[in-house]
C-alpha cells in the first residue's frame, strides 16, 4: 500500500532541484486535459530493466522476509497467491494515460515473470483496478494514496467489509479475487508508480524492507516502477515448485533450486547478508518525511535515523538515505550543512549499478547548488551521467528536472541554443511527471530562480 509516505516522499526524493510542487496541489483530471499549449505529453516506451546483481543466497532471505511478513511486521503463516491464468479489468473512470501503462506493464509482467496474466474480454476478473477521486481514497483511508485489498472488487465493497475477517491478508488462505484503488485525478507518473506497486502486491510480496537497494519492495520509494529485481522475485513466486499453503520451511526448502533454475548468474555472487533494520530507524524516517509533524520535529527525527544508522554500523545506501533525508531537512535553514550531508549521501551510495538511480537524485541537489553558485561547468559534470538514469528507470518527473537543471547550466556556459532546446525537450516529460501545464511552468520558474544570470536580469 502507498501510504502517508507516498504525499511526503516524492517531495524529497523526486524533484531533486528544490522545493517541487505537492501532489496535493495537481489539478483535477478535467483541468489537466485542457487544451495546452505545450509540447505533448512523453512516455516510455521500450522496457530498459536492469539485471539483479543480488547473490542467490540474499535474493533467498529477501523472498522469505517478504513473502512472511506484512507492512506492519506482523507474520504470515502460508504464502499465498493466484493459481491458474489471472485476469484483470479496469472499472471507474481511468484516465487516459492509463490504458498504454497498464498493457506495458502486464507485458513485463507475462515476459518478464512468466506470469499467465492479461485484461479480462468478458468483464469478469480476478483483480479489479478502479480508478476514483484521491478524495474519495482518503475518505476510505486517510492515509494512503493508492492500496489493494483482498475478496473485493470495488470501494463500496469494501467499505462494507472493512475492519472485518474477509478483508484481511493474514487470513487468507488463497488469492481468488482482489481490489486495487488508484487516483485518477493525479499525475500520470503517480498513477503509474501505484499501479506497478499495488499490482506487484496484489499478485506476490505484501511487505517492504529498507535493506533492497534496487526494488519497489521499500519504503524509501526511490524505485517507481518494477526493476530487474521485483521481476525475479515474481517469477519465483509463481515458479510451479510452489503452491498456496506453503509454510516458510517449506518455501526455503525449495528457493536454492529454483534460483538456480531461474538467476543462473546469481549462483556465484557473495552474499551480503545486510543487516535488518530496526524499527526505530524505519519510524525516524516515515516521522522526518511523513505527514503530520512540524518542520523541528522531522528534522528531530532525520537526526535519529542517522544516529541509528551510524550506530548500526551502516556503510550501505539506507545510511546514505539517511544523509540525503537530513540534507533535504536542513535546505531551507542551512544550505552549507545540507550540502555536505548530500556530498555524504553520494560518499556512501557508492558506485555500484544498483543505486545508480540514488545517485541521480543526490546529482541533482549538488547540481541545483553549483548553479547558485554560478558553477556551469560543475554542474553539467554532475548531471551528465544521471540523464540516462533517469529515463532507464522511467522516472520522468526526475528526468525534467535534471534536463531543466542541464538547460540551465548550458545557458550559463554560453550555449544558450543548446540550453533552450533541452528545456524545450523537457517539456513532454514534465507533462507525465508533473501533470497540469502551471505545474510544469511553476517547476520551470523555480529551477530557473537558482540561476544567477536570471536573478540578476529579474527574468524569474
Amino acid at each position: 500500500m502507498r501510504r502517508a509516505r507516498r504525499y511526503l516522499l516524492p517531495l524529497y526524493l523526486m524533484l531533486g532541484a528544490c522545493m517541487p510542487v505537492s501532489q496535493s496541489d495537481t489539478p483535477t483530471r478535467a483541468a489537466a486535459s485542457m487544451e495546452s499549449d505545450l509540447p505533448s505529453m512523453k512516455s516510455f516506451s521500450v522496457p530498459r530493466p536492469s539485471a539483479p546483481i543480488a547473490s542467490n543466497s540474499d535474493i533467498a532471505r529477501d523472498f522469505l522476509d517478504l513473502a512472511f511478513s506484512l507492512e506492519s511486521g506482523r507474520g504470515l503463516q502460508t504464502l499465498t497467491r493466484f493459481e491458474g491464468p489471472i485476469r484483470v479489468r479496469v472499472t471507474g473512470a481511468p484516465p487516459p494515460s492509463l490504458a498504454p501503462d497498464l498493457n506495458r506493464l502486464l507485458h513485463r509482467l507475462r515476459t518478464e515473470a512468466g506470469i499467465d496474466i492479461a485484461q479480462s474480454d468478458n468483464g469478469v476478473a480476478n483483480i479489479t483496478i478502479q480508478a476514483v477521486t484521491r478524495a474519495e481514497i482518503r475518505k476510505t483511508l486517510p492515509t494512503a494514496a493508492c492500496f489493494v485489498v483482498p475478496n473485493v472488487s470495488s470501494l463500496k465493497e469494501y467499505a462494507a467489509s472493512r475492519r472485518t475477517a474477509k478483508v484481511s491478508w493474514s487470513r487468507l488462505t488463497s488469492r481468488q479475487r482482489l481490489a486495487i484503488f488508484l487516483p485518477n485525478d493525479s499525475t500520470p507518473q503517480e498513477a503509474r508508480d501505484c499501479l506497478h506497486e499495488e499490482l506487484a502486491q496484489a499478485l506476490g510480496p505484501l511487505n517492504d524492507l529498507y535493506r533492497l537497494p534496487d526494488s519497489v519492495f521499500n519504503d524509501d520509494n526511490v524505485h517507481t516502477v518494477l526493476t530487474g529485481y521485483d521481476m525475479l522475485i515474481l517469477r519465483a513466486y509463481y515458479d510451479r515448485e510452489l503452491h498456496n499453503g506453503m509454510s516458510r520451511r517449506d518455501v526455503a526448502d525449495r528457493l536454492p533450486g529454483i534460483l538456480a533454475r531461474i538467476n543462473p548468474a546469481g549462483q556465484n555472487g557473495a552474499a551480503r547478508r545486510l543487516s535488518k533494520t530496526p524499527r526505530v530507524w524505519i519510524d525516524a524516517v516515515q516521522t522526518a518525511l511523513g505527514p503530520g509533524a512540524g518542520p523541528a520535529e522531522r528534522r528531530d527525527a532525520a537526526t535519529e535515523a542517522l544516529k541509528v544508522a551510524i550506530a548500526m554500523g551502516w556503510s550501505d545506501h539506507r545510511r546514505a538515505f539517511s544523509h540525503y533525508a537530513m540534507g533535504r531537512l536542513l535546505q531551507a535553514i542551512d544550505p552549507e550543512a545540507a550540502q555536505d550531508h548530500f556530498v555524504l549521501a553520494q560518499r556512501f551510495f557508492g558506485t555500484s549499478p544498483d543505486t545508480r538511480l540514488h545517485r541521480a537524485y543526490v546529482a541533482s541537489q549538488l547540481a541545483a547548488y553549483a548553479i547558485s553558485a554560478g558553477r556551469a561547468d560543475d554542474a553539467l559534470y554532475l548531471l551528465t551521467p544521471h540523464l540516462d538514469t533517469a529515463a532507464q528507470h522511467e522516472n520522468a518527473a526526475l528526468l525534467a528536472t535534471l534536463m531543466m537543471l542541464r538547460a540551465e547550466a548550458l545557458e550559463m556556459a554560453g550555449r544558450v541554443s543548446e540550453g533552450r532546446q533541452v528545456r524545450l525537450d523537457s517539456l513532454g516529460w514534465a507533462r507525465y511527471g508533473f501533470g497540469s501545464d502551471w505545474a510544469v511552468r511553476a517547476k520551470l520558474r523555480e529551477i530557473g530562480s537558482l540561476s544567477p544570470l536570471r536573478r540578476r536580469r529579474g527574468a524569474l
